[in-house]
């Protein structure tokens, strides 16, 4: 399944109920940002809690969404861990599913050369004919890919796209000017800044609250109405400084909670967002209420 990289994916939470996934409430959420014009989403990434689903739970997560998708919306599933061998039979354990490929991390904790790196990835890949999506989240890994290892990965089509979150504007213009992967921002901070550079999209865990909004803010960098791009992101900003004001995601599990989307629960050692965190995010989302709702020509 050949999909467009391009365009405001959401990296789905892992609703939770007495320690267990809530499989009916994540339906509900992938559902909801399909309605509300989401261009892909993906299960299982650093925002879903991943590291602490077993191999089970994983897979119910992604069935639940590819069930709620119905085909109306790609799906990415993310793969992770520091174990290459153990990364690529997972992606052999998801494969025979409907999926729009796989999100890879670089691996954490080991740091690896860059020669590792490439090694890490061909070999996934070697487990797939699907496309993979290269994860750069140093501040979690330890790990930069650096521009000469992405140009090298993406000298075979099947790395497709990168979703960049160095942190760093520089390190994803770079992406964009010297390699010919779809360029995804991770820093929902860089939004704004990184779509005016050329960037194809991004996988934003904020855009949970207002999809409509980001998909608006994309739509708006498309058409290059710059303007009221800025005016958007002005309004959206104070949303993203909240959803990373505290370890992702207890703040965003807060906001939801309060929309009655999911359960603030979070496994261990994840734990809720504190009550001043709380109370910040509940104004924050009153002012986010008075935003006229957008819908793109591309839902109607």
């Amino acid at each position: 399944m050949l999909t467009s990289l391009h365009g405001i994916w959401v990296p789905l939470v892992t609703p939770m109920h007495h320690g267990e996934i809530d499989l009916p409430r994540l339906q509900n959420l992938a559902a909801d940002l399909v309605n509300q014009g989401v261009h892909g989403l993906v299960v299982c990434g650093t925002t879903g809690e991943a590291p602490q689903l077993d191999l089970a739970e994983q897979g119910a997560a992604l069935a639940a969404v590819l069930e709620a998708a119905h085909k109306r919306c790609p799906v990415l599933m993310g793969i992770g861990g520091s174990d290459t061998y153990a990364a690529a039979s997972r992606v052999l354990q998801f494969d025979d599913l409907d999926l729009a490929g796989y999100l890879v991390s670089t691996p954490a904790y080991v740091r690896p050369s860059q020669e590792g790196l490439v090694r890490h990835f061909e070999t996934i890949a070697a487990s797939t004919g699907r496309p993979i999506v290269l994860y750069n989240v140093p501040a979690r890994t330890g790990v930069n890919l650096e521009l000469a290892t992405a140009s090298r990965l993406a000298e075979r089509p099947q790395f497709a796209a990168i979703k960049e979150a160095g942190g760093r504007l520089r390190q994803i213009t770079d992406l964009v000017e010297h390699t010919p992967l779809s360029v995804l921002c991770g820093d929902d901070a860089l939004l704004l800044s990184a779509l005016c550079s050329g960037a194809h999209g991004a996988i934003s865990a904020s855009a949970h609250i207002r999809v409509d909004l980001f998909v608006q803010l994309y739509e708006l960098v498309e058409e290059q109405r710059l303007p009221e791009a800025r005016e958007l992101f002005a309004r959206l900003q104070p949303l993203i400084q909240l959803m990373f004001s505290e370890p992702n995601p207890a703040p965003l599990k807060a906001a939801l909670a309060m929309q009655g989307v999911l359960r603030e629960e979070l496994r261990l050692p994840m734990t809720p967002a504190t009550n001043g965190c709380k109370a910040r995010i509940a104004t924050m989302l009153e002012a986010l209420d008075e935003v006229p709702v957008y819908t793109s020509a591309e839902v109607i």
